[in-house]
């Protein structure tokens, strides 16, 4: 609906509430709600005409923050429609001293990407936080963004993660994941890192999930750009290591969902009568069940289950953004928990984190 009314205004600006739900053949007032609900989209003038919010450009300001997480980015653009939009220009501002964790900063640089794709200009303001600019710089999130893309108040001229690249095992900088000719070195890379921050027990454990991850991007991204993976160890009170793993392709649910009929009927009858969204009650059975894939090699599409269930053995929190949702894995008391969020702001693709919190009496076994 909120993309209809836009479709109208762009048009026609200046309509009454009224006029809006005539052209919809909707009601008055369901109208009037969403219009009010998205004041970032909508202006209304004192005859309560509405129009469009200046189409040039979009400014998107993150909540203030010492650590911005994945739940504060989509917080800070819940309700717009960055990718969709009439904007020609987007702008996002990082909150004063504001530092950003590797799964946050991996939706942001594949968001980021879409937009210059999509002819948009975009800008990154650091100015609140310039310290962050050097981090950014170290895991290789400028050689990843497309050099069209300004960043103020500048762009560092030489990459640190190229000057130091394996020099640090608490950081796996931005890889790059060819879906045509893949490295296969990565997951080794990021298995090596794991073992180094978290001790042997993790070792084989990570490998499995890694690999797992990193062909998801071959066989599910069906594009020819490359996604890309990176790790970062955290230390502090309660010690973690994210590794995120993203692709801007169709993704899990993009690629089975339309042979589900044909190949699995039956899961496909199960997903209709559920209750929650089909999407999320997909990839809920992938993780829960597995050996499902869009192949013809039936020893695909268990790797995922594999990596839940060693999640649970380690501690390990799964995010998996596709789209407009997400859907979160996690463990309690051994028994798997699902929970998801729908009408997130659109990003294209599969954006997995993998986030382990670290036992440390496991390192000194």
């Amino acid at each position: 609906m909120i993309k209809a009314i836009q479709e109208i205004l762009r048009k026609t600006p200046k309509l009454m509430a009224k006029n809006l739900a005539e052209k919809l053949k909707s009601d008055k007032t369901a109208i009037n709600k969403i219009l009010y609900a998205n004041n970032k989209l909508f202006i209304v003038n004192s005859k309560f005409q509405w129009s469009l919010v200046d189409d040039k450009e979009l400014v998107i300001e993150f909540q203030e923050c010492l650590w911005m997480s994945a739940e504060i980015f989509e917080e800070s653009i819940s309700g717009l429609e960055i990718l969709d939009g009439n904007n020609s220009d987007i702008k996002f501002v990082l909150s004063k001293d504001c530092k950003i964790l590797l799964e946050a900063l991996a939706r942001l640089l594949a968001l980021c990407n879409q937009l210059n794709s999509l002819g948009k200009k975009v800008i990154i303001d650091f100015n609140n936080c310039k310290k962050t600019v050097s981090y950014f710089n170290r895991i290789g999130f400028f050689d990843k963004l497309d050099k069209e893309i300004n960043i103020q108040p500048y762009r560092p001229k030489s990459s640190k993660a190229e000057a130091y690249a394996g020099n640090n095992n608490n950081v796996v900088e931005l890889r790059s994941i060819d879906p045509i000719n893949p490295d296969r070195t990565i997951p080794e890379s990021l298995k090596n890192s794991f073992e180094s921050c978290a001790g042997p027990n993790y070792s084989q454990a990570a490998f499995t999930i890694l690999s797992e991850l990193f062909g998801n991007v071959q066989e599910h991204s069906n594009l020819q750009v490359s996604g890309f993976a990176g790790l970062q160890n955290y230390s502090g009170k309660f010690p973690h290591i994210q590794t995120v793993i993203s692709d801007s392709g169709l993704g899990i649910v993009g690629t089975l969902m339309p042979v589900l009929g044909k190949k699995y009927p039956k899961l496909l009858e199960k997903i209709n009568s559920s209750k929650i969204d089909a999407r999320v009650a997909l990839l809920q059975e992938v993780f829960s069940l597995g050996g499902f894939s869009k192949s013809d090699d039936d020893g695909r599409g268990l790797g995922l289950k594999v990596s839940a269930g060693i999640a649970n053995k380690f501690k390990a929190k799964i995010s998996v953004r596709q789209e407009t949702f997400e859907l979160k894995i996690n463990y309690v008391d051994g028994e798997i928990k699902f929970s998801h969020s729908l009408n997130l702001s659109r990003i294209l693709g599969t954006h997995i984190c993998f986030d382990f919190l670290l036992d440390s009496s496991l390192k000194s076994r």
